[in-house]
């Protein structure tokens, strides 16, 4: 896939530019020297509640104990990011940003904007090919995937596949986190249970999710509610489509009462992603390139599972046995997201156009 360079364009510790694919030990050493003679990284919209961010950032300080991690805006949204590297362009100030995590469509976009520079990281060759641009310039980093959320106490029987949905023990039990012809979570589990049901591509996965809801709601198992785990626990909605870091960290809150089994469907496994970028004016390149050797090491990756959201070199870790046990029983079966698809961009333009526009057309139930 790719050749490592090996190229450093400057042994300056001060300007230090290392523009490869695999890092040797040699390059590593000049990198973690630049970054600490910076001293700084520019971090934003990294809430510590989030993903396990809080004990990801205390474990890149303590490794790295000379560079401070100035942390912006913790509840920005990823166009607040955006904004904010254009806001800095010529600002090498403390409200610069050296790195953005962003949801992703902005990757691409970022990139034709000139917002943003490539690096790939030692790790490159494990993420997904469909999570990253080949040039570098973004990269995903963690990743949900739709799942059922199950009340134990009312569905004894947890589905295991989106055909399941449709058996008569599930009447009055089965809804979506959002309304989808307006959530995306909820228009990505319409998508999902497309591709579950014999779908192939965007188009007809959209058509066949949208078959299968009306079929659903045919039956009296569909809730036109939008699920949440309030209403998973009230019994409302028993079966809740939603993101697995969603569902997990619901059972969590919900600790028992009542009892919840999150399950990764069989087919249709629908990833939603988030990326990682370097600015393009970061005012701290290095610290910024040793921020992401981190996030894509196996210490940064468990980190975010920690926080239940699915590492992008996941499959990688848990084939090479990277995973702790202890961290594996809190998680649907690692085998379940070894077929993880990842929409592209276009996939989910395609799939939301149809859904939203033809939703009320072919299922009828008004989402509220």
């Amino acid at each position: 896939m790719f050749k490592f360079a090996g190229k450093v364009l400057s042994l300056s510790a001060a300007s230090l530019m290392v523009t490869t694919a695999i890092v040797s030990a040699q390059d590593m050493a000049a990198l973690e020297a630049a970054a600490k003679a910076e001293g700084q990284l520019t971090t934003i919209a990294l809430p510590h509640d989030w993903c396990g961010y809080g004990a990801v950032i205390e474990g890149f300080k303590k490794k790295y104990p000379e560079i401070t991690v100035n942390e912006l805006n913790p509840d920005a949204g990823s166009s607040d990011e955006i904004e904010a590297i254009k806001a800095n362009k010529d600002n090498k100030g403390p409200q610069a940003p050296d790195v953005i995590d962003v949801g992703l469509s902005y990757g691409p976009q970022a990139k034709a904007d000139g917002l943003i520079q490539p690096y790939k990281v030692a790790t490159w060759d494990s993420i997904p090919d469909t999570a990253k641009d080949a040039d570098g310039f973004w990269y995903g980093d963690y990743y949900g995937v739709l799942s059922f959320e199950v009340n134990k106490d009312l569905v004894p029987n947890a589905p295991t596949d989106w055909a399941d949905l449709l058996k008569d023990e599930y009447k009055n039990s089965v809804a979506l986190a959002g309304d989808p012809r307006a959530s995306n979570q909820a228009i990505q589990g319409v998508y999902a249970a497309g591709l579950g049901t014999g779908g192939t591509d965007a188009a007809s996965a959209a058509e066949k999710g949208l078959a299968f809801f009306k079929e659903l709601n045919a039956k009296g198992n569909f809730v036109p509610v939008i699920g949440k785990s309030a209403t998973l626990a009230q019994g409302q909605t028993p079966i809740l489509i939603t993101w697995d870091y969603n569902a997990l960290a619901g059972r969590d809150t919900l600790n028992g009462n009542p009892p919840v089994e999150v399950v990764v469907p069989k087919s249709g496994v629908v990833a939603g992603v988030y990326v990682q970028a370097i600015s393009a004016y970061a005012p701290h390149p290095n610290a910024a390139k040793l921020w992401m050797e981190y996030l894509y090491s196996d210490e940064g990756q468990l980190g975010w599972l920690k926080g239940y959201c699915h590492p992008i070199r996941f499959n990688d870790l848990a084939k090479n046995g990277k995973i702790p046990q202890e961290m594996l029983d809190k998680l649907p079966p690692a085998a379940a997201y070894e077929q993880a698809v990842f929409p592209t961009l276009d996939d989910q333009a395609k799939a939301k156009e149809a859904i939203t526009k033809q939703w009320d057309a072919v299922v009828g139930a008004n989402v509220q």
